[in-house]
């Protein structure tokens, strides 16, 4: 990667601005300007997300934000309300509150002596999320925005649940990791004696947003309000999405591409839930930020940059790989797509007769399976940051947990491009059942590679938004569609398709074992967006290489590591997945501030018994500088009986060594569905 020291423009940083709100609130904003801005105003470009512009994201901020500066836009990063050093509380995720924040915010930005009243909007998850959601209340100032690692549909493709299943892997710690980041306190350096009074009532008011999230198992107006898939046309302005495979906020760019009317483009890459300019692993990284330029030059200074006479889509087609707990690359190639939905897109077949995937089906024929509750513990992540451990293993212990159908060695490659979906006739012994499908790629020595995957709760076949219990023993038809992808599975590897009625790492178990029985023949079958090769793949250059603005000056005092184990207590049954995360400790030698950031998160459940599962998440946070220390601690806990679920929450704060601050929240919450 390229670190640029030489721009157009000079840049003068402002390292905190107040921007008052109507109520009497500040917003701390940290502001990047081109020097030339005071007496020839430039178009801005505004992220404003709550993850701490002092602390925990002025390393990445330093990087683009000056970048873009010495480009010619004034970059404007603002800590949302009750967010690193601005007045108030977060609540929850994306209110409207911090909606309206914003329309102030941009107004605000428009009058300043050195904007031109052109304003951009960006960020990579939250600030993906809330740039759609802004641009959609139609603020005047604002016209256009780039959106990265984000969604349209809150409910369906974000960390809480999928397919109505309530996700194990993001629920619990997402809420746990939102519950100790919410409570940490402002810098001294910009709010002064008044940090310690802001924290205590942070302390006091944050809410664990989990609670909040179980009480909506279902799609209704909580989900809806911030989801700009109930109405694209609300929103009227140029939209760029971003994603990568690696990631999981990929399904709703082709929705996007399908659902706006206005001028619009995609990229997904290879790359996890990171810029792309940024992304080590998996790589190969690009030269997003020039990227981006291309795009606000067009939108914000009115410069015919091109970019809106390429073609809508550009995605990475990966090549078939064996399977790995990383990847520092992914290798494969470009396809572009002038449109979306694509005419080069053909469907194709597959019927799951017995252990096979074959072309046609065979007569009906009925197979019955007890799913394993420990089962997809190899799953991998939901999404990720590249780091060792995040991609899911090799599926063939999986594979044998399961329900397994297995095509012939194709005699030539195939791409896939979209949503692939199973269609699925069966029956199960329960009332309340989930089924989850996984899509791999057998090589020739067996090794089995994740490609795709989905989950559905059997009570939400017909609705979201009113589940309905099924009838013990009856037939139902049902669909599950898998996560986007772009895939070419090599000549001589086999598709695989693994159905069970678990799916631990992902999924939350259903509240009795589930006996599945599938009715094999027609009514099941596996459908693939098979896309060949266009012309039109090769008609853009490669990008540049990835290029940053000079990062801020960090030293590593302890070096980040990740570990992840599966143990199992035979005598019991009991297995227990455990991820150990430290973040390392970090000291900014700008302002002399050290973070350190540490979690845990635990699954234990027994072979037998899904109500015995226990989900624990704990973190432990520190800020220190010179005599100035913090630390804060939680642990969030979820378990379950048939009827009910049990959370408990528990913070405490410390000053120096002295605790200052400690509360537990418990709250029970009925299963509806789940």
């Amino acid at each position: 990667m390229k670190i640029r020291t030489q721009f157009p423009h000079t840049v003068t940083i402002l390292e905190n601005v107040w921007i008052p709100l109507a109520d009497g609130t500040r917003l701390a904003a940290k502001i990047w300007l081109p020097d030339s801005a005071q007496q020839q105003p430039v178009p801005a470009l505004l992220e404003y997300i709550p993850y701490r512009k002092s602390d925990y994201t002025s390393g990445r901020d330093a990087k683009r934000q000056a970048y873009f500066a010495g480009y010619g836009y004034a970059n404007v990063r603002v800590d949302m309300r009750g967010s690193g050093d601005s007045d108030g509380i977060l609540y929850d995720e994306y209110l409207l509150q911090e909606q309206d924040d914003a329309l102030e915010v941009l107004a605000w930005i428009a009058a300043q002596p050195w904007c031109d009243g052109n304003i951009g909007m960006h960020g990579i998850s939250w600030g993906g999320f809330n740039s759609l959601q802004v641009a959609a209340r139609r603020p005047p100032e604002l016209k256009a925005i780039i959106a990265i690692g984000a969604t349209d549909d809150r409910y369906h493709d974000d960390v809480h649940y999928m397919g109505g299943c309530l996700l194990t892997s993001q629920m619990l710690p997402w809420a746990s990791l939102m519950f100790a980041y919410n409570p940490s306190p402002p810098d001294p350096r910009w709010v002064g004696e008044k940090w310690r009074e802001m924290w205590l009532e942070r302390l006091e008011q944050s809410p664990p947003y989990i609670e909040k999230w179980l009480e909506h198992q279902t799609l209704d107006a909580y989900w809806k309000h911030g989801s700009v898939r109930e109405n694209y046309a609300d929103i009227e302005i140029p939209v760029y999405m971003v994603g990568g495979w690696a990631d999981s906020y990929n399904n709703s760019i082709p929705r996007l591409m399908a659902g706006l009317n206005v001028p619009r483009k995609a990229l997904i890459g290879p790359w996890s839930h990171a810029f792309p300019e940024q992304c080590g692993t998996p790589g190969p990284a690009i030269g997003f930020l020039q990227e981006s330029l291309r795009w606000w030059d067009y939108w914000l200074k009115g410069i015919d940059t091109g970019i809106m006479d390429e073609p809508m889509i550009r995605c990475w087609l990966q090549d078939g790989v064996p399977p790995a707990p990383n990847y520092k690359v992914r290798n494969g190639r470009w396809l572009t797509e002038p449109s979306w939905p694509s005419p080069n897109i053909q469907e194709k077949i597959y019927f799951l007769n017995e252990n096979r995937l074959d072309d046609a089906p065979q007569p009906m024929q009925e197979i019955s399976f007890v799913g394993l509750q420990n089962h997809g513990l190899d799953g991998g992540g939901w999404g990720g940051h590249g780091s060792p451990g995040e991609s899911p293993g090799d599926q063939r212990p999986a594979d044998g947990e399961s329900l397994t159908f297995t095509s012939q060695p194709l005699a030539e490659p195939i791409n896939l491009l979209g949503n692939a979906e199973v269609q699925l006739t069966l029956k199960v012994d329960q009332p309340l059942a989930l089924v989850a499908v996984r899509l791999c790629d057998v090589d020739e020595d067996g090794r089995s590679t994740l490609v795709t995957w989905g989950l559905l709760n059997l009570t939400h076949r017909n609705s979201h938004e009113n589940p309905e219990p099924l009838v013990p023993g009856q037939v139902y038809t049902v669909t599950v569609p898998l996560n986007v992808m772009a895939y070419r599975l090599p000549a001589g590897h086999r598709w695989r398709v693994g159905i069970s009625p678990t799916y631990l790492r992902h999924a939350w178990p259903s509240p009795q074992p589930v006996t599945l029985t599938l009715l094999l023949g027609k009514g099941c079958k596996l459908s693939v967006p098979e896309r060949p090769f266009q012309p039109h793949d090769d008609m853009l250059p490669d990008f540049p290489p990835a290029e940053i603005a000079p990062p801020e000056p960090i030293e590593t005092l302890r070096h980040e590591l990740r570990r992840q184990t599966v143990t199992r207590e035979a005598t019991t049954g009991t297995t227990t997945f455990t991820l150990h995360q430290n973040s390392g400790r970090i000291r900014y030698k700008n302002h002399g501030l050290e973070l350190d950031d540490m979690s845990t998160h635990t699954l234990t459940i027994r072979d037998d018994a899904p109500l015995s599962l226990e989900q624990t998440v704990t973190f432990r946070l520190e800020y220190k500088r010179e005599d100035w220390q913090v630390v804060m601690k939680t642990e969030s806990k979820l378990t379950a009986d048939a009827t009910f679920f049990y959370l408990s929450n528990f913070l405490e704060a410390y000053e120096g060594d002295v605790r200052v601050f400690s509360k537990a929240w418990t709250k029970r919450v009925a299963r509806n569905g789940v």
